[in-house]
C-alpha cells in the first residue's frame, strides 16, 4: 500500500491509504501488532469537531472492528491544532428537542459500544480535547497525553452542559467535586493537572507514543480507579450536601435566572449521580431542553460572533518584528503577547526600570497561560529590552503605547521620521485620541492606524483596529491579521470619539457617578448592573480602568461629540486630583486593599429607573456609532462590547438585547428618561434605521 505517512503517529509510521482516496472524516490502519488506529481528520477544516457525520462514520468503523477483532484500538487526531474542539454546533439552531435527543442518543450508543469493547481502547491526545472530543476520550480505557494537551468541558459557555456522557463518565473517573467544578466553570485541565487528577493516564513525548500505546495494550500503564470520595458520593445525602454548596457558589457567579445550564447540571448529579442509566437519559433530556433556552441561543450566538472576529483576523500579516514604544502596563503586555505568539519583539522606554519589570510581567503571563519551561524560555528570548531603540530600523510594525497625551504621542511620531524601514506600519494604542489628528505627525499617513488594546491585554482579547481617513486597506488588513496571529480578536472600526467600545462605556460610567451625586450608593448602583448581567458594576469598572484615564476619555468625548453626555462629577475630579485613581493606587471610589469589590446590596430603596439609566445610554451610543458608520454592523458592535467589556453575554450583546426587548420600546423608554433627566437620554436618530 502506498500513501502518505501521518506524522502525528510518531514511531508507528502508519500508511493511511493512497493519495486522493476518499475516507470521510476518519482514516484507519493496522500496525504490525494488529492494533487498529482510527485517526480523526475532519474534511475541509483545520480543526476537528464532532459532527453527526463523524459519529456515524465512527460507528461504522467500530462495527467493522467488532467483526475483525484487533489487539487494541487507538483513537487520535491528524490535525496539528489538537484532538477535537468539541461538537459542531452549526446545526443546533435548526434542531427540535426531539431531533436533538435522537442525535444525542445515537452518539451515546456509539460511545457506549467503544466503552464495551473487549480489547484495550486508547485515546492519544495532543492539543485540546474539549466538549464532545473530551467525551470521546472518556469512553476509552486509557488516555495518553503529549505535552501541551488539555481537557475541558466549555459547554457552560454555550448555555449547555456535557451531552455525550461527560456528566457521568468524568465523575466516575476522578474526584466527583473536581469533575463537577470542571463542568460548572468550563475550566481546562492542562497536561500536568490532567495527570494529577487522573484524566490522563500517561504523559509522553510524541516520539514515545507508540511505546506508550504498547504499554497500555499490555496492561503496563496503571488505570485511574474511583477513590473513597467517589464511593462516598454514591450516597444521596453526601451528594445533596455537596449540591447545596455548589448551588450557592454557582449562583454567585452564574445566577440561575441568567444561566440555567450549570444549575441543571447540579440537579442531574444530585438526583441521578448514583444511577448511570438514569443519568444518561436525564443528561440527554436536559441537554435538548437547554438548547431551546434564550440563554443558550444567545450564548451560541456569541460563539459565532467570536468566530466572525477570528475570520477578520485571518491572512498573512507580513509582520515578523514588532517594536513597542513604552514599557508601561499596556506596552509591556502588548510586547509579551506578541513574543509569546512567535513575533520578534523589541521594547523601548526612556527609563530602564520599566524594561526589567516588563520582562518579569512577560514571565508571569507565560506561567498564567500554562506555557512549558521551553516555551517560556523561547518567548522571553524573543522579547528584547531596547532602551536605545535599535529595533525601530528593523521593525515591520511599531506600536506606540506611551501616555495618553496628544503632545507626547506627536513628539514620538515626529522623531520616527527617517527611522523606520520601508513599508513599516505605525500604530498608536490610543483609547480616546483621534487617529486622524495624530496622523499629521506620523511618517506615513497611509500606514498609520489605531491599535486599541484593552487592559489587561493578556486577558482581554478584543482589539479595535482603527482606520483613519488616510489609512489604506492594506495597512488595516495587515493589522487585523497581526491581531489574529497574536491570538486577538480584531474589530475594524473607523476613527470616531471613543471608537465603539469607549463611546458606549463612558456614558455608562458617568451616569453611575451622576446617580451617586443624587444620593444612590455605589453598592446599589453596581449591584443593579451585576444583576442585569454585567461582570462588574460601572463604579468598580471605573476604578479598574483608572479614574484618571476615565476622566481623560470623558473629557475627550464631551469635547468631541455632538450628542449630550452625562456631566463629569466633581467627586471624580477631586479623586483624580488627590491621586486616588482606583485599583492601581489601591483607593478610588472603592478601597481595593482587600481585592476586587463584590457588592450585593439591598435593592428595596433603589430608584425604579436605575438599570435603564445605566444600560440604555450604552445602547443609544451603539445606535449612534452604527448610524455614523463607525462599526460595520450590529453584530460587530455586539461582539466588541462582549469581548472587550464582558457585556451580559447571555443577552447576546447590546443590540441583540435591544432587538429582543423591542426597538420601539427602547426609543420610548429613552424619550421618557429624556423628559425626566434631560437631553443626554435623547433617542439617537439611528434607531429609525434599526426597526
Amino acid at each position: 500500500m502506498t500513501g502518505p505517512v501521518l506524522k502525528f503517529l510518531g514511531d508507528t509510521k502508519l500508511e493511511l491509504g493512497p493519495v486522493g482516496e476518499t475516507q470521510g472524516n476518519w482514516r484507519s490502519a493496522r500496525d504490525g501488532d494488529n492494533v487498529l488506529w482510527l485517526v480523526l481528520d475532519k474534511t475541509d477544516s483545520s480543526v476537528n469537531t464532532i459532527s453527526e457525520d463523524v459519529i456515524r462514520e465512527l460507528d461504522d468503523h467500530i462495527a467493522a472492528a467488532e467483526a475483525d477483532k484487533p489487539a487494541a484500538l487507538v483513537i487520535r487526531s491528524a490535525k496539528p491544532a489538537g484532538f477535537a474542539a468539541g461538537a459542531d454546533i452549526s446545526g443546533f439552531e435548526s434542531m427540535t428537542d426531539q431531533g436533538a435527543a435522537a442525535l444525542l442518543k445515537q452518539a451515546h450508543d456509539v460511545l457506549d459500544r467503544i466503552e464495551a469493547l473487549p480489547w484495550p481502547t486508547i485515546c492519544v491526545v495532543h492539543g485540546a480535547a474539549l466538549g464532545a472530543g473530551f467525551e470521546l476520550a472518556l469512553a476509552c480505557d486509557y488516555r495518553i497525553a503529549t505535552p501541551g494537551a488539555s481537557f475541558g468541558f466549555p459547554e457552560v459557555q454555550l448555555g449547555l452542559h456535557p451531552g455525550l456522557g461527560g456528566t457521568f463518565r468524568l465523575p466516575a473517573l476522578i474526584d466527583p467535586t473536581d469533575a463537577m467544578t470542571m463542568m460548572l466553570t468550563g475550566k481546562t485541565a492542562h497536561t500536568k493537572r490532567a495527570k494529577s487528577q487522573g484524566i490522563a493516564d500517561a504523559i509522553v513525548e510524541e516520539r514515545h507514543v507508540a511505546a506508550a500505546v504498547s504499554a497500555a495494550r499490555n496492561g503496563k500503564i496503571e488505570r485511574q480507579t474511583p477513590g473513597l470520595k467517589s464511593r462516598a458520593f454514591s450516597f444521596d445525602q453526601a451528594r445533596s450536601l455537596a449540591a447545596r454548596q455548589m448551588r450557592s457558589k454557582t449562583e454567585e457567579k452564574a445566577p440561575k435566572e441568567h444561566y440555567p445550564a450549570p444549575h441543571a447540571l447540579i440537579d442531574l448529579w444530585e438526583k441521578h449521580g448514583d444511577d448511570r442509566d438514569a443519568m444518561q437519559q436525564a443528561e440527554i433530556d436536559s441537554f435538548a431542553k437547554l438548547l431551546d433556552t434564550e440563554a443558550s441561543k444567545n450564548l451560541r450566538r456569541v460563539f459565532f460572533l467570536q468566530q466572525s472576529l477570528k475570520d477578520a483576523g485571518r491572512g498573512e500579516d507580513g509582520i515578523a518584528h514588532v517594536h513597542v514604544i513604552g514599557a508601561g502596563a499596556m506596552g509591556a503586555e502588548i510586547a509579551a503577547i506578541a513574543a509569546i505568539k512567535g513575533k520578534t519583539v523589541t521594547l523601548g522606554d526612556i527609563e530602564t526600570d520599566p524594561l526589567g519589570k516588563a520582562v518579569r510581567t512577560a514571565a508571569k503571563i507565560c506561567e498564567a497561560k500554562h506555557l512549558s519551561s521551553t516555551e517560556t524560555r523561547d518567548a522571553l528570548d524573543r522579547l528584547m529590552p531596547d532602551p536605545h531603540g535599535y529595533g525601530l530600523a528593523h521593525a515591520d510594525l511599531v506600536i506606540e503605547a506611551a501616555s495618553e497625551e496628544q503632545e507626547v504621542k506627536e513628539k514620538i511620531f515626529k522623531g520616527l521620521k527617517g527611522a523606520l524601514k520601508k513599508d513599516a506600519i505605525l500604530a498608536t494604542n490610543t483609547s480616546s485620541l483621534s487617529v486622524d489628528d495624530l496622523a499629521g505627525a506620523a511618517p506615513a499617513k497611509s500606514r498609520f492606524a489605531g491599535l486599541h488594546y484593552f487592559n489587561p491585554v493578556s486577558k482581554i482579547d478584543l482589539v479595535e483596529v482603527v482606520k483613519g481617513s488616510a489609512t489604506n486597506e492594506k495597512t488595516a488588513n495587515r493589522l487585523a491579521a497581526f491581531c489574529g496571529a497574536t491570538g486577538k480578536l480584531p474589530a475594524l472600526v473607523s476613527d470616531y470619539p471613543g471608537f465603539v467600545v469607549n463611546r458606549a462605556l463612558v456614558p455608562y460610567m458617568l451616569e453611575a457617578m451622576v446617580l451617586m451625586d443624587e444620593g444612590v450608593s455605589k453598592e446599589v448602583i453596581d449591584t443593579a448592573a451585576i444583576r442585569f448581567g454585567m461582570p462588574m458594576g460601572p463604579v468598580a469598572l471605573a476604578d479598574q480602568v483608572g479614574l484618571d484615564i476615565g476622566l481623560h476619555v470623558a473629557e475627550s468625548l464631551q469635547a468631541s461629540l455632538d450628542a449630550s453626555m452625562p456631566p463629569i462629577s466633581d467627586d471624580l475630579r477631586a479623586r483624580v486630583d488627590k491621586g486616588d485613581l482606583g485599583k492601581k493606587t489601591g483607593q478610588g471610589f472603592y478601597d481595593w486593599s482587600d481585592g476586587t469589590p463584590h457588592p450585593d446590596a439591598d435593592m428595596n430603596d433603589a430608584p425604579e429607573d436605575l438599570t435603564d439609566r445605566l444600560i440604555l445610554p450604552m445602547l443609544n451610543a451603539c445606535a449612534e456609532v452604527l448610524r455614523k458608520g463607525v462599526a460595520k454592523d450590529a453584530d460587530q458592535v455586539d461582539a466588541a462590547l462582549i469581548f472587550a467589556t464582558g457585556w451580559a453575554p447571555f443577552r447576546g450583546g447590546p443590540m441583540q438585547y435591544a432587538k429582543t426587548r423591542g426597538i420601539s420600546e427602547i426609543k420610548q423608554r429613552l424619550a421618557e428618561l429624556e423628559a425626566t433627566h434631560g437631553p443626554r437620554f435623547t433617542p439617537d436618530p439611528g434607531w429609525s434605521n434599526l426597526g
